[in-house]
């Protein structure tokens, strides 16, 4: 399937060739005077050639010595599209790096990035969901982007922003919903998520359910609402991409630690897939689908369901995995337990 890219392509009248790229110790302090300079094309090139210079970690140091990311974070907000453009793909790049990571963080960027969710260029919002992904592999990054209050808008722009783009924002949603997950829940995160699920792009499914699990693992995930998206979940255990599978049974696992949302999976005929994962010894699932199903044979009616099929789990009390042996010897006891 064709998709439309989103092109990084600067406007014609703008020519990177013609910016002079200094070297030594003096190219960032000159570039940061040019920086600051009220002349656009002086900015722009200077922004160039900035652009290519960070892309090594030692001038990356030096550009957070001497305070550049000052000049960077003013000119976030300006008026010609290329300088924006330019400046959020430099701060992309140092954010590739921890300690241009932890740049952005202390020197407050993360906040100043709010308003760039709704640029009008494409390119420009990319390279600003680009940045907040990276920055939410840190913890204290996680943190920040919460502190901001970006959860909310980036739940809601899952429903408007291309492909391209949505993957950015479930990979920054991953990061963030590990830590706290109440803001995505109240802005209805989990109505947005379940269609994803059903996306014909296999990154963003997998992705969704992935947000989903993170999201399963904080109380306010385990309610009704999560309960929802029972249904495509299990039918995502069959996917054709064996990730997509691991991130759908680990969402379904959580769904069903309340009985409400057992009573569904086994009503959405969930047990036969799940077997059949516990029986694929190379399948990624394996273990969540192990303990999915031991929930569902604390209800009657998914141990009666089960009782046949005690000899699936006999079979990885041999697994090299000492974690799906545990399981699996969970699975059956609670299986064959009698009242």
């Amino acid at each position: 399937m064709a998709h439309t890219r989103i092109s990084a392509n600067l406007p014609p009248d703008i020519d990177p060739t013609k910016a002079p790229i200094a070297f030594g110790k003096r190219a960032l302090p000159k570039l940061q005077e040019e920086l600051g300079s009220p002349e656009l094309l002086t900015q722009q090139r200077a922004l160039m050639a900035l652009c290519d210079l960070v892309h090594n970690p030692e001038n990356i140091y030096q550009a957070l010595e001497i305070g550049l990311l000052v000049e960077l974070k003013n000119l976030l907000l300006h008026h010609d599209s290329t300088v924006r453009q330019k400046t959020t793909e430099i701060l992309s790049i140092m954010a590739v790096h921890s300690t241009g990571r932890q740049g952005l963080i202390q020197n407050g960027v993360i906040s100043a990035l709010t308003e760039l969710l709704d640029d009008p260029i494409d390119i420009c919002r990319k390279n600003t969901h680009q940045i907040l992904a990276m920055v939410a592999k840190l913890p204290e990054g996680a943190v920040d982007i919460l502190y901001n209050r970006f959860v909310p808008l980036l739940v809601l722009k899952l429903k408007t922003e291309p492909d391209e783009i949505q993957e950015l924002i479930l990979d920054t949603l991953s990061n963030c919903l590990h830590v706290e997950a109440s803001e995505a829940v109240a802005t209805g995160a989990i109505a947005i998520l379940k269609e994803n699920l059903t996306h014909a792009s296999v990154a963003i499914r997998r992705k969704a359910a992935c947000v989903l699990s993170e999201i399963g693992t904080h109380p306010e995930g385990k309610t009704a609402a999560l309960e929802e998206v029972i249904p495509v979940l299990v039918s995502l255990l069959g996917d054709t991409d064996p990730e997509v599978q691991a991130s759908a049974t680990g969402a379904l696992m959580f769904a069903v630690v309340k009985p409400q949302g057992r009573f569904l999976a086994l009503g959405a005929e969930a047990v036969p897939p799940l077997l059949k994962l516990v029986a694929t010894e190379t399948s990624k699932a394996r273990l969540s689908a192990i303990k999915t199903l031991t929930m569902l044979a604390e209800l009657p009616e998914g141990r009666k369901m089960l009782l046949a099929h005690t000899d699936t789990f006999q079979q990885c009390l041999n697994d090299p995995c000492e974690a799906v042996k545990r399981a699996a010897k969970i699975a059956i006891s609670v299986i064959r337990w009698k009242p």
